[in-house]
């Protein structure tokens, strides 16, 4: 039997293997679960796949695992990005779970012209991205990047990767539907901050040859929620929801 409680570690696994519990864990496991010696927690570290351990020592301060056995191959996710303009903070950390969730590889925030905010924690970003990954049972873990300038990570992008634009005024004469076969892997979705994108910015996207227009239907949706609706449509199409 799979054991409940998921934890993530920056350690190799394998069997046998040691692994020294950080004093946040171990307050989590000890303090917070009521784990003790002999209990078993699932591992992962996003490379080595997800690993039975039994504790070997607890303590108040830290403690050690023990791997006994592999209960889950390493996953291979498509090679998918989200770009998305920083929201409210609880909506951002919404939009990096979720991300985390649907198995984008990469989340790399991006500032445009309307975005409301300048900067962001991104080791605050990054827990939430292993936390997500810890509830939903993946042993991959997003990376999250650090805040950039959209036309910087423009003028650098490799151009075997396509582009999907999620513009808010809808492509003429198509719907989603209409528009999903024409999505490539490797991709990335680009969803804009809450009061859009600039007239400068629509025009420069919509003349790149990487750029695919995607609308997401009839109504003007909120950034968190396009940036779901938006990987639902790009995992059905061309990933691993296909």
């Amino acid at each position: 039997m799979r054991p409940k409680i998921r934890l993530y570690v920056d350690q190799p696994l394998d069997q046998g293997q040691s692994v020294v519990l950080t004093r946040e864990q171990a307050h989590y496991l000890f303090g917070v679960m009521r784990q003790g010696v002999g209990d078993a927690v699932a591992l992962f570290n996003g490379r080595d796949g997800e690993w039975r351990a039994e504790v070997a020592d607890a303590g108040k301060r830290g403690g050690v695992l023990s791997c006994s056995a592999e209960t889950k191959a390493q996953d291979v996710l498509p090679d998918l990005w989200l770009l998305f303009a920083p929201i409210k903070k609880a909506r951002t950390d919404f939009i990096v779970e979720k991300a985390a969730e649907m198995g984008v590889r990469r989340i790399l925030p991006v500032q445009t012209e309307f975005t409301n905010s300048e900067r962001i924690r991104q080791d605050r970003l990054q827990a939430h991205a292993i936390e997500a990954a810890e509830q939903c049972g993946n042993t991959c873990v997003a990376e999250v990047a650090a805040l950039a300038r959209l036309e910087a990570l423009l003028r650098d992008w490799p151009e075997d990767r396509q582009l999907v634009f999620c513009d808010e005024i809808e492509a003429e004469g198509a719907g989603s539907s209409a528009l999903m076969g024409g999505l490539a892997v490797p991709g990335a979705v680009l969803i804009g901050p809450e009061g859009g994108f600039s007239e400068a910015e629509r025009k420069k996207l919509r003349a790149l040859p990487f750029v695919k227009v995607l609308p997401l239907g009839p109504r003007v949706l909120r950034a968190d929620t396009a940036a779901v609706a938006a990987l639902t449509l790009w995992q059905q199409a061309v990933g691993d929801w296909a």
